[in-house]
């Protein structure tokens, strides 16, 4: 009697008991510096892609609404584009977006809002022919 006694309060307070550890141990994990290498890198990438400025936004291509080939629909602010609206381009794809809306994405991201294409520097920062001697 006394035995089952010893084990009815025993076994239940030795779960809760691992349980407990279990808990700790996961607590003392999640609040550990295990993640500064992820945030680090994530650091690193927010800085690497700005947007862009003005003056490299006049250097991509306006349209019309009806010059469009690809998609008649703005997906930054999903309305549709109509045909006499402005667009502008991204060159590397050629995605189109209402002139405004392009203009406020680009400059917080260098690239395109539909296929993540990055915008390349050279476009902006065209490469200069070599001098030559003469």
């Amino acid at each position: 009697m006394l035995v089952s006694v010893f084990l009815a309060l025993f076994l239940p307070c030795a779960g809760m008991s691992a349980v407990f550890v279990v808990y700790i141990c996961l607590l003392w994990y999640a609040a550990g510096d295990h993640n500064s290498d992820m945030e680090s890198g994530l650091q690193v990438k927010s800085t690497l892609e700005k947007g862009l400025s003005s003056s490299d936004l006049e250097k991509l291509p306006k349209v019309t609404g009806k010059e469009l080939v690809i998609n008649k629909e703005c997906v930054v602010c999903l309305d549709d584009i109509e045909k006499d609206q402005l667009v502008r381009l991204v060159p590397c794809c050629n995605h189109g977006f209402h002139l405004e809306c392009a203009d406020s994405w680009l400059t917080k991201n260098s690239i395109c809002p539909v296929c993540r294409a990055k915008l390349p520097p050279e476009l902006f920062n065209p490469p200069q022919p070599p001098f030559e001697k003469v």
